[in-house]
Formats: structure tokens, sequence, C-alpha cells
């Protein structure tokens, strides 16, 4: 039997601090971890009072997980100016002057670059030097683009170069390629379009190098000729079809046959 009267062992404030400690520190982790899990639970819920948030969700929800650009590959490439690919491309760097990158408006950056030469800052945007990538880190951009870009920031700090300009428009270039193309045979097409016709002198056709029939019609001029010829004409001695008859017919194949064939009657 243990003896009443013994003494009992004193703690230590060392051990009585350690033991309060231990005491809180179990009760404040249960705390903690209940808080975060509230705050989680509550960041997944949606306010269903609150129209702006219940469509945020909505769209959050369905919102596909790629996006298709699609281009028109045939579509013609439309240059853009040098403002243009600045303000898209390059504002990132010559505007803060990150990675060296000489500011615009800033003559003290570009001084010694311009003196190299339009032609090399072309070539040293297109290629890329030092920590400048080529074509500013866009390959999209075509030459006559990055050439334009460094003329406007060149410009805007002291150099005087010309930008260069778009190349011909589609229309031009297809009239260019036009006028370029040889003439069309006016016997050829007359064999294969006007023959029918103009052989016998079937509906008051005038007949290949019948003189009295083509004199008059020669009188009223070239143009006159070619328009009756395009257009069609119906008059007292017969009728023309149009384009004789094929509506496919290019006007400079029409034209060409009614050359050949008032040439054969003078």
């Amino acid at each position: 039997m243990a003896d009443p009267h013994a003494k009992m062992t004193k703690a230590t404030p060392r051990e009585v601090m350690v033991s309060v400690v231990l005491g809180l520190f179990a009760p404040l982790v249960a705390i903690v971890l209940i808080v975060f899990l509230v705050n989680s639970i509550q960041s997944e819920q949606v306010d269903e009072d609150s129209p702006e948030i219940a469509e945020k969700a909505v769209l959050r929800n369905i919102a596909p997980v790629a996006k298709l650009d699609a281009q028109d590959a045939s579509a013609q490439r439309v240059e853009r100016s040098g403002e243009e690919i600045y303000n898209a491309v390059c504002v990132a760097c010559h505007t803060s002057g990150a990675l060296g990158a000489p500011k615009l408006n800033s003559k003290g950056d570009w001084g010694a670059r311009i003196a190299q030469g339009y032609e090399t800052l072309v070539n040293n945007a297109i290629n890329g030097i030092r920590a400048m990538p080529p074509r500013g880190g866009n390959p999209d951009l075509s030459d006559l683009e990055m050439a334009r870009a460094v003329a406007y920031m060149a410009n805007t700090s002291g150099a005087s170069f010309k930008a260069p300009e778009a190349a011909p428009a589609a229309a031009e270039a297809e009239a260019a390629t036009t006028a370029a193309a040889p003439a069309a045979d006016g016997k050829a097409v007359f064999q294969a379009s006007c023959a029918l016709c103009h052989a016998a002198g079937i509906a008051g056709a005038p007949k290949l190098g019948d003189k009295a029939a083509w004199g008059p019609r020669i009188a009223q001029g070239q143009d006159t000729l070619y328009k009756h010829a395009l257009e069609g004409f119906t008059g007292k001695s017969g009728m023309m079809p149009a384009r004789g008859g094929n509506a496919s017919l290019p006007d400079g194949d029409v034209k060409a046959a009614v050359d050949y064939m008032a040439g054969q009657a003078k």
C-alpha cells in the first residue's frame, strides 16, 4: 500500500511550459485545417442569387478544350505598314529597351545603328542579331514588312529611310499578265466560230472577202464592228448573234476574228 504521506515529485517550469504548448498545438492545427476546408468548399460554390457569377461558371464549364483558327490559304496576303508591325510585334522590346533593343524615338539608341545603313539594319532584323531573334520572333513576317518596320522605328529617331512600297495589286498584276499574253489568232477563231455563217453568208452575214458587203460595215469604224460582234446586232440585211453564238468566246478572240475578216475585204 502506497504511503499517503509520500512526497509528490514537483514538475520543473520547463516541463510545465512544454505541456501547455503541446496542449494548445493540437487544437490549433485542427482549427487551421477546418478553416482551409471551409474556404475550399466555399470557393467551389456558385451563388445562385448572383446571375453574373452563375453565368461565369456556366461559360467556364462549357468552354472548349482547344480552339481552331481556320485561315484561307488561298487568301491574298495583305502586307502591313511599318507602324502596324511595330505595334503588333516590336513594341514589347523597342518601347522599354528590353534585351538592349534600341527604343523608339531615341536618337541615342539609334544613331550608331542608322550609320550602318538601311540595308544592314533590315538584314539584321530579318536574320537576327545578338538578343534580337530573326523577324522579331514572328516567322510569319515578310521581308517587306520587316523593312517597313525598320524604316518606321529608325525614322522616328532621326533617319530618313524610304520604306518599300507595296507589291502591285492583284488587278494590276492580272492586267499586266493579260497585256503580255500573245494576241489571239483571228484566222483560227474565224475557222472555229465564224466560218459557219461568214463563209456561206447565212442570215445575211457578210461573206469572207466580199468587199461590197464589208465596205459599208468597215466604214462605220472598228469600234462599231467590235460592238456588234460582241453584243450582237440585227439590221435590214440580217442578224448577228452576240459573240457569234459562243458566249464563252473571250473579247480578244472576237476582236481578232473581226480584224481578220475586215482585213480580207480591204
